[in-house]
């Protein structure tokens, strides 16, 4: 059975959202949602219409490895999807903000906080999925 897996970027006012499967393994960027009271509720349709087997968090830290207020701040995000009965796991987001950004820039193309929070969450999916069992 094909798995479907959600990444999620988040912030506190945009989620970056990505979505792939364990077959093709290509994460493709979803419209970034607000971290508001709508988030939960627009989470479950998500979950819903893809199937979704596994939400894929991106677990920040510090350079150095260490946490951050930013990594409190998802652990607790973390801890009220655990309500929407869909298993989530961590996986780390270093830099894919960063990253985002850069790839955008070299676009040319003008862009939105939104559209890096997305991007983010395309890298932290295929950073997930590189490290899947084939």
């Amino acid at each position: 059975m094909i798995k479907q897996y959600l990444a999620l970027d988040v912030g506190a006012a945009r989620i970056g959202v990505a979505l792939a499967n364990d077959v093709a393994r290509i994460a493709s960027p979803l419209p970034v949602l607000a971290n508001d009271e709508s988030f939960c509720s627009k989470l479950r349709d998500l979950t819903s219409e893809h199937h979704i087997s596994q939400i894929v968090v991106g677990w920040p830290r510090g350079l150095d490895g260490q946490e951050t207020e930013q990594t409190r701040y998802v652990e607790n995000f973390i801890s009220k999807l655990d309500l929407c009965g869909v298993p989530v796991v961590r996986q780390d987001e270093a830099l894919t903000s960063v990253q985002a950004e850069a790839e955008l820039k070299k676009s040319g193309k003008n862009f939105t906080k939104g559209d890096i929070d997305s991007l983010s969450a395309v890298y932290i999916l295929e950073d997930f999925l590189a490290e899947l069992p084939s």
